[in-house]
């Protein structure tokens, strides 16, 4: 099904997120034979609501409102006609695979284009950069599926776990970051090979590279993605990388440099009341492995020191980017920027709120990566609150952190039904409710 998606000024961005997201989980298979007393649209956007207002209890406290009030933020704020339990919505959604909320992701990125917030995170002349990166979200002893990767521990014991490939758009300087679709690390049905991050990371390009084209991405990624396959495919989609290069595992390209000339700039710039040396070099054309297929790339090292010489920082990095004397210090700085997709985004899932490693239901089929891909794309709607909806970007204003103003989310609305986001970002700005706000509810 292809959603279409319109951007009115009398119509809030948020508001059309989640209308656009409600479409969608409207398309989810439906196991039953029958119509249900819940649709596939209220079972999908119950579970988003949790990951969205970073509540696990948010539908109970939802359910109490409804009883007493007939209506609850649920409806009024998600569009949820009816509230379903936590085990049918789990039961519900475990068929459902990830992949189906991938419109939900392209909705994302076409708002922040619509209304011109995208061209805050391009650099380099419009280009924007992804950082690819993996990550574990569950773990366990007790628990798994079929899709679970195993490992053994030391005690003996088995583990089964969860990994995915993130992609994520980053930019230096940028205070946010962009989630996009991730490719889930799983091990193949009937497959006694685990999967692994590079699997991933060509299956996640392959699927989505045209898909990005339109963005003139750049791709970022530690040195496990420095290898030739990783850099073919992004070649061919039309795309550049810049990826982390270390000497223990590309001695072809080590060997290949040692004892040439280097390209060199230094460069020294004040940080507050200290002095900072930049020292980068550069090689164009050289191996990116052993054979004469070797794909060529240019290399990058980068070296900050402080006033007595102290290295405070040392890496390297190759690129299909030219390298000039006018470049280099601008490409170094995006190829830092990889660092992002770890510390802005997940640390903030993790850490922050989120609870992306926390279980919220394993199921025996998809549970897990689809719970995990709404808890992403909740983090991602609230990047564009974050950057477009103005009086969300004034309540986390009056709160000071993003912490403050999800405390303050979850409290309120369990007591108080608001007919509008607008109306309880207000309430949290204004520290008491909008005037009639039960008569706006029709209450």
């Amino acid at each position: 099904m292809e959603v279409r998606f319109r951007f009115k000024g009398e119509v809030r961005i948020l508001d059309t997120l989640i209308a656009g997201l409600k479409d969608v989980c409207a398309t989810f298979p439906d196991k039953r034979k029958a119509d249900g007393v819940y649709s596939m649209s209220d079972i999908g956007m119950s579970a988003f609501s949790l990951f969205f207002m970073q509540s696990d209890s948010f539908l109970s406290y939802q359910r109490s409102l409804a009883e007493g009030r007939k209506t609850s933020n649920c409806q009024t704020l998600f569009g949820i006609t009816k509230i379903p339990s936590d085990n049918h919505i789990r039961s519900m959604l475990d068929p459902v695979h990830p992949s189906l909320l991938q419109p939900v992701f392209d909705q994302v990125v076409a708002t922040l284009c619509a209304h011109e917030a995208m061209s805050a995170f391009q650099r380099l002349g419009g280009r924007t950069l992804i950082a690819l990166d993996g990550t574990e979200y569950f773990c366990s002893q007790k628990i798994g599926c079929p899709h679970c990767q195993t490992r053994k521990r030391s005690n003996g014991k088995v583990e089964s776990y969860h990994a995915m490939l993130a992609a994520t758009v980053v930019a230096p300087g940028h205070a946010r970051v962009i989630p996009l679709m991730p490719e889930f690390i799983v091990k193949p049905d009937g497959a006694e090979k685990q999967d692994c991050e590079r699997n991933a990371a060509k299956r996640w390009l392959a699927a989505h590279a045209q898909r990005m084209a339109p963005l003139n991405p750049i791709y970022l990624g530690d040195d496990l993605f420095a290898c030739q396959p990783i850099a073919e495919a992004i070649i061919s989609g039309g795309a550049d990388f810049l990826m982390t290069a270390k000497p223990d595992s590309h001695k072809a390209l080590y060997d290949f440099m040692s004892g040439a000339e280097m390209n060199e700039l230094i460069v020294r710039r004040k940080e507050g009341y200290k002095t900072i040396t930049a020292r980068y070099r550069w090689f164009i054309a050289t191996p990116l492995r052993d054979g004469k297929d070797a794909l060529t790339v240019n290399w990058i090292g980068v070296t900050f020191s402080n006033e007595k010489g102290k290295i405070t920082y040392d890496n390297a990095f190759v690129t299909s980017l030219p390298v000039t004397r006018t470049t280099v210090a601008e490409i170094a700085t995006c190829a830092r920027a990889r660092w992002k997709v770890e510390n802005e985004s997940f640390n903030v899932l993790k850490n922050n709120g989120y609870a992306l490693e926390h279980n919220f239901g394993h199921g025996k089929q998809n549970l897990a990566m689809t719970f995990a891909a709404m808890n992403m794309l909740a983090f991602a709607f609230h990047t564009i609150c974050d950057c477009l909806e103005k009086l969300w970007i004034k309540a986390r204003e009056a709160k000071h952190a993003r912490k403050r103003l999800f405390e303050h989310i979850r409290t309120i609305t369990v007591y108080h039904v608001f007919p509008t986001w607008d109306a309880l970002m207000q309430t949290i700005i204004d520290a008491k409710p909008p005037p009639n706000i039960d008569t706006q509810i029709g209450l």
